[in-house]
Formats: structure tokens, sequence, C-alpha cells
């Protein structure tokens, strides 16, 4: 396949984007909104198709499944986007100096954006939904794991914006094989950034092979420390959400830590998540204490292998510290730098807490679900960037955006 010859439209149908009106652009998302609407019942059809694919026990299984309510949740999430103030053209800083130039940042589009997912075929409209708004063209590479499904989502994209005679090259879906994804990380001069989205695997392969930057999203190994001042009933609703709320998602719970001091209080505590049938990896001293109130069937001895283990399925990993410093040094040592949390009463470790925890989100007294571009008021995210460098968290519009710098004179010339 002549993939140069996709990357080279892409290129080019970023000038049919600099001449989009912001509402026209609008227009074009409230329309897909609806058409995705309309289009439920063939779009869970091919989902069908991909899920008969997958054995159900799988931990993508639940990220690539469509239902008419997680078809309504993306159409809202492309309405949120469209309630959203355009960034596009923001003046960021304007002076004039002392020669006359003036001279200001603008805020302009990255470009073309490349991205490579895997089972969830929501990304594909998110992201394009978030492009679009943002004056950017999205180079697509799906998994072949939802191959159906995003070609029906395309497909729908691709319709709305033909009716409102907008080039259909700013969205761009590769082919599902793997070679797609070889040309996508060597597309050098076509695509100006490369987002991967998936497994830890997945990140690791685009950042080691890519030729072009890469902004890292994805793998969240997520904990939560109970500290000795923590609230019980407080802890029980956060960690149980934390894990049972949506489990193959990146800011799912992964381990819970708990201040040696509380440690009676760990039956109750994680009670709801035997109902939940949530199995347990438990340190020596916390088996110990669960080993007569948790189901047997549901608790095990945990190894060194199952902390810094990003479950994505109904498991977690337990782990008894002797105090708030020692919760930190384990956090240190496992985090992926995604979300992490703290249950606690004391005002002095919360504030440590939030100060001294390297990670892209840190919450007290929360649930690290939050952790997501909509419930940040971000309309929608294209990835929750575990990086440092241009964005991290949630990446909404502002973070699919660079700036450029616009000089305005009347004949000077510099000596």
């Amino acid at each position: 396949m002549d993939y140069k010859h996709h990357f080279e439209k892409a290129k080019h149908a970023t000038r049919t984007m600099v001449g989009l009106s912001k509402d026209i652009i609008n227009l074009v998302l409230a329309d897909l909104a609806e058409a995705l609407i309309l289009n439920t019942v063939e779009i869970i059809a091919e989902n069908a198709k991909d899920l008969a694919r997958m054995p159900a026990e799988d931990p993508k299984y639940d990220r690539l499944k469509l239902t008419d309510q997680r078809i309504a949740d993306i159409a809202n999430d492309i309405r949120n986007v469209v309630a959203l103030a355009s960034p596009l053209g923001e003046i960021l800083s304007d002076k004039t100096l002392e020669n006359k130039l003036q001279i200001q940042k603008v805020r302009v589009a990255l470009g073309v954006v490349g991205v490579i997912y895997e089972a969830r075929p929501n990304v594909t409209a998110d992201v394009f939904s978030l492009c679009f708004k943002t004056g950017n063209v999205a180079v697509l590479k799906g998994g072949s794991d939802a191959e159906f499904s995003n070609l029906a989502i395309v497909k729908i994209i691709h319709s709305v914006l033909a009716k409102h005679e907008i080039s259909i090259d700013v969205l761009t879906l590769l082919p599902a094989e793997r070679t797609s994804t070889e040309a996508l990380l060597n597309a050098r001069g076509f695509v100006d950034v490369l987002i991967p989205r998936g497994s830890q695997s997945l990140i690791n392969y685009v950042r080691e092979n890519s030729k072009i930057p890469v902004i890292e999203t994805g793998a969240g190994i997520v904990h939560t420390y109970f500290d000795e001042s923590g609230d019980l009933d407080k802890g029980k609703a956060i960690i149980f959400n934390a894990k049972t709320r949506r489990v193959s998602v990146c800011n799912s719970l992964d381990c819970v830590l708990i201040n040696k001091n509380r440690l009676a209080d760990l039956p109750v505590l994680l009670s709801p998540l035997a109902d939940g049938q949530v199995e347990i990896f438990a340190d020596e001293q916390s088996y110990k204490i669960l080993k007569s109130t948790y189901p047997e069937a549901l608790l095990n001895q945990a190894t060194e292998e199952h902390f810094g283990t990003e479950f994505l399925s109904l498991k977690m990993a337990v782990k008894t510290v002797d105090d708030f410093d020692a919760a930190l040094n384990h956090i240190s040592d496992n985090s992926s730098k995604h979300s992490e949390a703290i249950i606690s009463e004391d005002a002095e470790n919360i504030t440590r807490f939030l100060n001294e925890v390297d990670a892209a989100a840190v919450y007290a007294n929360a649930s690290t679900g939050f952790t997501d571009g909509a419930q940040f008021g971000l309309g929608a995210e294209i990835g929750i960037s575990t990086q440092k460098l241009h964005a991290r968290g949630p990446m909404g519009l502002e973070e699919l955006m660079s700036y450029k710098w616009v000089v305005r004179g009347d004949g000077q010339v510099r000596r």
C-alpha cells in the first residue's frame, strides 16, 4: 500500500483546516454527534463482529464493547467539545518593542496528529472531535481487534464531512495491519506528533521506534494510600469505586497501601470488594488479617511482581507500610506517574502527598476514577500523558496546540 500517498494528503489537508471558521467546525461536530446516535444500530452491529473475535474474559473486551449508552456518551462528549471555547488563534502574549515591532505569541494547531491505539473504538470519535476542534488533521491507526468498529465510526465521520463539503483527508484511518504502524512510525515530514494509547508494551514500542516526536499516554499503575488518620467510610467508598467502576481503564486502582496501625480496619475497608469479586494479592501482614474474613477463593499471598503491576481486571494488590514516608517511597518505586491518591484526615500529610508524589494527577480523599478529560471539564480527551514535556495528565484542546510568534513591522531592519 502507498502509505506515503495517505500521509501527503493528510499534510495537504492542514491547509483545509486553517480555512475553516470556528462556527463551521462546531456545526460539523454537532452534526456528527447526531449522526452517531442515528447510526447506533449499525455501529453496534459492526462492533459485534469485533467482539465475536475476542474472548469475553480478555481485559480488553470491556474497552472494545459498545452499547447504546456508550455511543450516547461518545456523542455527549462531542457536544461538550462543541460547547468549549476554541483555543485556535488565542493570543498568549502581545508586546511592542522599542523599535516598534509588534510581537504576538499565538496558539496554532500542532498540524498532523497521529494516534496509535488498541481496542477502544471510542478513541476514534474522541480523537477526531478534539483534533477537528483545534484545527488539527488526524491520522489514526487502530488495533485489528476493533477494525470493524473503527471503520463504521470513520464512515459516519466522513459522511458528515462530505455533507459539509470538507475534505475527508482531515481524518485518515490507516489499515489495521502491522505494516501501517511501521509506516506511521516513520512518517517524518508528514506527521508532526505521535500519540500511542494502549498497553505499556505498545507505548514502549512506539517510543523506541518512532522517527517523529511522541507524547506518551496510558499505562496506569495506580495506588491509594490509607493513612493512619484515614476515614473508614470514605476509604471503603473510594477504594471500591476506584477498583470496580471500570476495571479495564488506566485510572483503575491497582494497589492499596495501608498504614500498619490501621491493619485491624482492613477487613472492613476491603469488604465491598468481596461482593465485587475482586481478587486480592496481599503481603504477609495484610494476608494474616484478611485470612479469616476475605473469601478464600479470592485471597492470595502476593509476590514482588504484584507490586508495580497494572492489572486491568478484577485484581488488586495490598501492601502494608510502616508509616507515611514508607508509602511515598513505595509509590515512588512502583508508580507509572499516572494517578495516585491518599485517604487521610491529616492536613500535613495530605499537603505533603499532593506536593511530593510525582504523578500527572494526585488526589486527596477522592477516587482516581476521575482522571479523565471529560471529568476534568476538557470535553473529551486524546489521552492521559504520563510524561512532563509539552503535556501532562488528561489532554484536551489546549494540549493539542502549539504556538508561533507573529511579528508585525513597518520596514524595521536589524543592525
